[in-house]
């Protein structure tokens, strides 16, 4: 495979798995078309024409040459400049690494992660909360997360694998699709009527297993183990943590547990105040399991996958 095919593949898969339709997405590449055609000469100069076929802002090729073969990557949820030189020493001894793939995002694609939020309006719609009270609610977060990614230094990992030639890219939202549909869905299926006995099927989950050995696997954090789940709703897209206002609608539309990849303390203690139960799967395991269902599509495609930082590899004979 070309890094162009795998950063198409990437893009396919999280419109595939988005929590919107595929309609509703594709119109909103449209909308961008239409707003790119209308821009003056010296602003398209400046525009990420990216844009116009990948609706996530924060899964891109950081560095490399379209057209240039992979036949192995380094992979992992943080590739810093450690894991840069990593990629490299692993080159010197023989196992030449042909483009490394993170999944949090670095340099322009960690500039743009708010872009992505916009995901979490409908995912709250889809739960029962009416989309202009969910746009509301989501406007001042999104501002504030586009405030606070301003004095990053975004291109430190860039800048390494571009001074050691190796190509560098990272698939977050895309990815995070993948969990988010694949949970929900499994989650649907079983019907846990307990916080127990969910936190029991999760468990059953390879990543989730295996992250339990490192202190890191699944626990309810508001809630007890005897407590009905009720409506579960499964949130682990959207580029970062949503508005701590959404609980009070959650808990209006009917939601009885949340299923997280991590809460901060002010969000947790206004679902504990609302009456939402909420369980915090683990972030490393729930990265893993989206990377995962992806890496497996490379894997396919015979290209040879070696994890590290943080990534809990387990490979799916089948993921459609």
């Amino acid at each position: 495979m070309k890094i162009r095919d795998i950063y198409e593949l990437a893009v396919q898969k999280g419109i595939e798995n988005d929590p919107r339709s595929r309609e509703a997405v594709l119109k909103l590449l449209e909308k961008e078309q239409k707003n790119f055609n209308e821009l003056k000469e010296d602003e398209k100069k400046e525009y990420d024409q990216d844009r116009l076929f990948n609706p996530y802002g924060d899964t891109r090729v950081l560095f490399g040459e379209p057209e240039h073969e992979v036949n192995r990557v380094l992979t992992g949820i943080d590739m810093e400049a450690a894991e840069v030189l990593l990629a490299d020493r692993l080159t010197a001894r023989g196992q030449p690494v042909d483009l490394i793939i993170a999944h949090h995002p670095e340099g322009k694609a960690m500039s743009a992660l708010y872009q992505v939020m916009k995901i979490q309006e409908d995912v709250l719609a889809g739960f029962g909360v009416p989309i202009n009270v969910a746009e509301g609610i989501m406007a001042s977060r999104i501002s504030e997360v586009k405030r606070g990614l301003l004095p990053l230094n975004h291109n430190r990992a860039v800048d390494a694998a571009r001074l050691l030639g190796i190509p560098l890219m990272c698939v977050h939202t895309a990815a995070d699709n993948l969990v988010q549909y694949y949970l929900q869905n499994i989650i649907n299926e079983e019907k846990p009527e307990t916080l127990e006995e969910l936190i029991k099927f999760m468990k059953s989950i390879p990543e989730y297993a295996e992250a339990v050995k490192y202190n890191a696997g699944p626990v309810i954090v508001v809630g007890g183990k005897e407590k009905r789940a009720g409506r579960i709703m499964v949130d682990m897209t959207g580029g970062t943590s949503g508005s701590e206002d959404a609980y009070a609608k959650l808990a209006v539309a009917g939601v009885g547990t949340l299923v997280v990849m991590h809460i901060g303390e002010k969000h947790r203690k206004e679902a504990e105040k609302n009456h939402i139960n909420v369980i915090i799967a683990g972030h490393m395991a729930s990265d893993s399991l989206g990377m995962n269902l992806f890496l497996d599509e490379l894997a396919q495609r015979s290209i040879e996958v070696i994890p590290c930082s943080g990534l809990l590899r387990y490979v799916r004979r089948s993921n459609s």
